[in-house]
């Protein structure tokens, strides 16, 4: 068996074949359209890549699943970190990215990052995205936030930095008069004879030019469909965060890296042990304005865990919450920031203090109540410096991939940045390619179950048990076989009876985040350290001497639905076999 830095993980090196002969269960498309490009999501990523490919001339379609401005990035308060201001530079910034990895960031995919990434944001300027500025110089007002050693937060609307983007970039695809789909869930990849991308099959809900189940038929997709939070009870991630890019990916025969290593962000608005569904987040650009984390006591519990305090990097944060609340047998700690007035809160954090508010909490006045909770998914669809993956014609980018960037922890706000700079550098790559006809589709008959609705609360319990901030071998296996239970129930029904849930959206969601459930928890259970946001009670410290590598996941071609799972032989990120880069030419 080869290692993943020779080839794909698990093959012998040679090319890869029509994906793994696993689909959704799903009506037969009865419409299509046809195009050079389809990006799939409508965040930073998808319509930095959209706007660009359209300018190189190709005939691009964004599909995305709300509406074009619902995406995860309008969620983001903190802002996009580069190195904007007087005596920062792209090193300083690259130190802190690797400094937050925990020994598993690829340094060529984070150089890429920082030295592209001041000009990847003047560009988004150009594009329209207005950011905060000084009264007194006019100059981008930067912020700092866990992990930066310098100020280097670029934000707008004060916290409503996400928003800002999105309504930059949309309004640009708006103008560009490129075709988007809105309210769309993609289904499947499609593939040819020789496993090249040919589209993507989807299904569209509610009124429009098109409805129901169809197909976009193209050369080149690229996935921008965000991250997986949705995955456990309480997270940051809006509704339709639920895996799908990772789980299609899965499907086609695409490899996954390192889907372990989840983030809980550290400041969460605490709304009570029930809540479930999207929580508030109190960004990390409050403590980087000088708010404390104190206990019920009011001790600031952070001061002596790490150099930078309340500005550690997130995983170290989240797990000294988490310690905390142990030790006093608490539910949350506090966020104390009452000495900013009533004039900076308005100000600089209008919406966290609407939100607070709205749930009765007042943040001039009282401490906020906070606790971790799954925010950024640090792995994904693994790819190289150009966002390609594994299956020929498929690109990804932003929080769907694994560029290498993040390693075990995702710096903050370099989460914007990363889609920002992959998506051009997605775009430039497909520049270079020249367009021929693929071969015929290939039909692939759907083979696994499909997952009732009512199973997405169960694993969402299941992961939230099992996998969450604090992970065990016990909790872990528990996790596992409970996830297995709810497979192979549905599979024995499909196999005794031919019977499988009814196809809708909420049955595919319901399978798309048992897919990367079990993806994960298998992960988290091959690696038997801490290391980032990956954290083992039962293997408390972290070990590079046997677990600095990473972890590729596949779904087995020759035995459908098993995972594989193999660690690298070292912490470079494994390369993308050259005979699986795009070839657009026939």
């Amino acid at each position: 068996m080869s290692t993943p830095g020779r080839g794909p993980a698990g093959s012998d090196g040679g090319d890869t074949a029509a994906g793994t002969g696993i689909r959704l269960h799903a009506p037969a498309p009865g419409w299509s359209l046809d195009a050079d490009v389809v990006v799939v999501g409508s965040g930073v990523a998808g319509l930095t890549a959209a706007l660009r490919c359209a300018a190189g001339g190709r005939r691009t379609v964004v599909v995305t699943k709300a509406r074009l401005d619902d995406g995860s990035t309008r969620w983001a308060q903190g802002g996009i970190a580069a190195a904007l201001g007087d005596g920062d530079t792209p090193e300083q910034h690259l130190d802190d990215t690797l400094v937050a990895g925990a020994g598993l960031c690829d340094e060529e995919a984070v150089r890429l990052l920082v030295t592209e990434g001041p000009d990847a944001v003047r560009r988004l300027m150009a594009a329209g995205a207005v950011f905060d500025t000084s009264a007194e110089t006019g100059e981008i007002e930067l912020t700092r936030e866990g992990g930066h050693h310098r100020r280097r937060i670029a934000h707008a609307g004060g916290d409503a930095t996400g928003a800002e983007i999105s309504r930059a970039l949309v309004e640009a695809v708006q103008a560009a008069g490129i075709e988007t789909v809105e309210n769309a869930l993609v289904l499947d990849l499609l593939q040819d004879a020789q496993g090249r991308t040919a589209g993507v099959t989807l299904h569209v809900m509610g009124e429009g030019q098109h409805d129901g189940v169809g197909a976009v038929h193209a050369p080149a997709v690229i996935l921008a469909t965000g991250g997986m939070g949705q995955v456990f009870s309480a997270t940051t991630n809006p509704s339709v965060s639920t895996g799908d890019g990772v789980a299609l990916a899965l499907r086609a025969g695409a490899e996954v890296s390192d889907l372990e290593f989840v983030q809980f962000h550290p400041t969460v608005l605490f709304l009570g042990p029930e809540a479930e569904g999207q929580q508030p987040l109190v960004s990390e650009a409050v403590r980087g304005e000088g708010a404390y984390l104190v206990d019920g006591d009011g001790v600031r519990f952070m001061v002596g865990q790490h150099e930078l305090a309340e500005l550690a990097p997130r995983d170290i944060v989240a797990k000294g919450i988490m310690r905390r609340m142990q030790e006093q047998g608490a539910q949350h700690m506090y966020l104390d920031a009452r000495h900013f007035g009533a004039q900076m809160w308005e100000q600089r954090f209008p919406t966290i203090l609407a939100a607070c508010r709205t749930h009765g909490i007042d943040p001039v006045t009282e401490p906020i109540p906070v606790a971790p909770a799954a925010h950024y998914a640090s792995g994904g669809v693994r790819t190289d410096l150009h966002g390609r993956t594994t299956v020929r014609g498929l690109y990804a980018c932003g929080e769907v991939a694994c560029t290498g960037v993040h390693g075990a922890n995702r710096l903050a706000s370099n989460s914007l940045l990363e889609g920002l700079v992959f998506a051009e550098r997605i775009a430039d790559d497909i520049a270079t390619q020249r367009y021929g006809g693929n071969g015929p589709v290939v039909p692939v008959p759907a083979t696994g179950p499909l997952q009732p609705a009512e199973a997405r609360h169960e694993i969402q319990r299941i992961m939230t048990d099992g996998a969450g901030v604090l992970r065990s071998a016990a909790s872990l296996a528990t996790a596992a076989e409970a996830l297995e239970a709810l497979y192979a129930t549905a599979l024995n029904e499909l196999d005794a009876h031919g019977k499988t849930a009814e196809p809708g959206v909420d049955t595919w969601e319901a399978t798309n985040l048992l897919c990367v459930a079990r993806v994960l928890v298998a992960a988290a259970q091959r690696r038997e350290e801490t290391r980032g946001c990956h954290w083992r009670e039962d293997h408390p410290d972290r070990d590079d001497a046997d677990w600095r590598r990473h972890l590729v996941v596949r779904l087995s071609a020759t035995e459908k639905r098993a995972l594989v799972v193999i660690p690298t032989d070292s912490a470079d990120f494994p390369s993308v076999h050259p005979l699986s880069t795009p070839s657009l030419e026939q």
